[in-house]
């Protein structure tokens, strides 16, 4: 599949498929003319990067996951623990930025609210 039908396909920019490419996340056979020609199964895994982006993965999480997802021996099992590390690591995050809004509010109060 070439580049521009695996963008079609997908949704996705050449260009972004190209960034993709060059941070590791997928790889293109080259053709002896250069064109990219990329394996049918790319389209799965292109998907599976814009999904894991809207459900707040770095790119960076993505790329250190994407492998040990792809060969794993039970892949549900392994996309469901790393959606529930993620949504622990949420959890946390949103705890903290309570704790924040609540202080923010409470030296609002103050004469000189960046006082210790």
């Amino acid at each position: 599949m070439r580049i521009g039908e695996l963008a079609l396909a997908s949704a996705v920019s050449r260009d972004t498929l190209r960034f993709y490419e060059q941070r590791g996340l997928i790889a293109a056979q080259r053709s002896a003319n250069g064109y990219r020609d990329y394996p049918e199964e790319m389209l799965q895994l292109v998907l599976y990067i814009k999904t894991a982006q809207r459900l707040g993965f770095t790119l960076g999480e993505i790329g250190s996951s994407v492998a040990a997802l792809w060969h794993a021996k039970d892949p549900e099992n392994a996309v469901t623990q790393l959606l529930q590390d993620k949504l622990a690591l949420i959890e946390i995050r949103i705890a903290e930025l309570g704790e924040l809004r609540l202080e923010l509010q409470q030296r609002l109060g103050q004469p000189c609210p960046l006082n210790p």
